[in-house]
């Protein structure tokens, strides 16, 4: 009966002194802030440097300084108290975010702001610095990279009389057949072909051939070559 007593109360005192904030200095919310908004304008310049798809979005792009600069605020606030920090999982929990992401890539610039973030509440200077730089070299490095083989998707709207004419053409290059929808008045292909170069001279030959009414060349990523 002691033994349970004792362990109560070593309990409750052990709470009542989880519920004392740690001081915080001004000093370390100053170079917290600062570390964090300085990794996430490298960030931001590092996803705009390294970007690669069709349209670039500023907001998209300054929504990692805030991320940093926002996860960096909340790991200073629950390092200073445990009962605080539990509490904030679980208000953290209930946060669904909806929007869809199409570049994969996206997601790694994401955890880059929250790990960052973190490292910098935490005063992990080091970890934060030299880790985002050693991240951002290597995604510049992978963007300049080249690519020998792009995969594309040529759409022809051509004129029932076209057909020999536009099949002829696409003999010379090596070509996979996706679609082909048949109406009244024309008939649509879409086939896929892989770029080795820019040279897509072969664009401008197909849509001067006679019945041909339009030619589009897509990439999967969503890039459009002319």
């Amino acid at each position: 009966m002691n033994e349970n007593l004792n362990f109560q109360d070593l309990f409750k005192k052990s709470v009542t002194h989880l519920d004392i904030f740690n001081s915080i200095s001004y000093i370390d919310v100053l170079l917290g802030l600062a570390a964090s908004l300085g990794i996430g304008l490298f960030i931001f310049f590092i996803y705009r440097k390294s970007f690669r798809g069709v349209v670039y979005s500023y907001n998209y792009n300054a929504a990692f300084v805030l991320m940093c600069m926002i996860t960096s605020m909340i790991i200073m606030t629950i390092s200073s108290n445990i009962v605080l920090s539990l509490g904030m999982v679980g208000a953290l929990s209930i946060v669904r975010f909806r929007t869809a992401v199409k570049d994969p890539l996206d997601i790694v610039y994401m955890f880059w702001a929250i790990a960052a973030g973190i490292a910098s509440g935490a005063k992990l200077y080091p970890i934060a610095i030299i880790g985002s730089l050693v991240i951002g070299l290597t995604l510049v490095l992978l963007s300049r990279r080249k690519i020998r083989e792009q995969p594309f998707l040529l759409i022809i709207r051509h004129a029932e009389s076209a057909t020999a004419d536009v099949r002829t053409r696409l003999q010379k290059m090596a070509y996979t057949l996706k679609s082909k929808t048949v109406r009244k008045d024309y008939v649509e292909m879409t086939v896929e072909i892989r770029l080795r170069d820019d040279n897509t001279a072969f664009v401008h030959e197909l849509s001067a051939l006679d019945g041909v009414m339009d030619v589009s060349l897509l990439n999967y990523t969503g890039d459009y070559a002319q």
